[in-house]
């Protein structure tokens, strides 16, 4: 199971929200880049870098800062937050995105999201499909969709699509473990997806748990950044 650490950005730092609150939020660092490289050096290649000021003004706003990442580390750096077009997804691949997570985009403007499925195909595109009781939110988690998660997902999986994202927002940035069984009943209901956790990671145990139920990779963020799982003992983990 691959190991992704998060780093979202607002303004340019390193924060973390609390339930997709930006009114709860945490400032970590002023140096994002610094947070990556800290990653790299503890044996981590991958990211999850997360635009939230782009989530919120629904255009790409910070690659500068991924352009800056995928520069300075050899960390594999999927980028998401703000993509609302196909020039926004141009841009987080120049600036050095490996992968592109599409949320709200699939929902708003489902013939843009299906251009650049067929551009880029679906190793290069991850499904976010964040969810509340069941149902996906759009727009950094401010908008209902209507649709319902499994649904979504069939749908979806039925085009082409292999990896996905589901991130529980109940779970996510509170530390109280994620949505394992959830997790469980996606992979059994579909065949050949790569499914990446996402929301409420909290310690080691959590991390056995999903990777015991066939979860390709585990985002996890908060847990890092308040010291739950120390760098070593990913390390030790990634090792494993």
């Amino acid at each position: 199971m691959r190991i992704i650490p998060a780093i979202d950005i607002i303004e340019g730092k390193c924060v973390r929200l609390s339930q997709g609150d930006f009114n709860k939020k945490t400032i970590y660092s002023s140096n994002p880049l610094e947070v990556a490289q800290r990653f790299e050096d503890h044996g981590i290649d991958f990211l999850h870098l997360v635009d939230l000021d782009g989530a919120k003004s629904s255009k790409i706003v910070n690659y500068k800062i991924l352009e800056q990442i995928a520069i300075k580390t050899t960390l594999k750096i999927d980028f998401g937050g703000g993509l609302k077009s196909i020039e926004d997804v141009k841009v987080a691949f120049d600036s050095g995105a490996s992968q592109v997570t599409l949320g709200s985009i699939v929902v708003t403007d489902p013939q843009t999201f299906n251009d650049l499925f067929e551009k880029y195909g679906s190793d290069k595109i991850i499904l976010g499909a964040d969810f509340l009781d069941n149902k996906i939110k759009t727009n950094g988690w401010l908008n209902d969709s209507g649709n319902y998660l499994i649904d979504f997902l069939e749908y979806h999986i039925s085009k082409g699509i292999k990896y996905i994202i589901p991130t529980d927002i109940s779970k996510d940035g509170m530390l109280k473990g994620p949505s394992t069984e959830i997790y469980k009943y996606i992979l059994k209901s579909f065949n050949d997806v790569f499914l990446i956790a996402s929301g409420g990671i909290s310690n080691i145990k959590d991390l056995e748990d999903l990777k015991e139920a066939g979860c390709e990779g585990a985002i996890l963020g908060k847990a890092i950044y308040e010291n739950k799982i120390n760098l070593k003992n990913l390390m030790n983990f990634i090792e494993k």
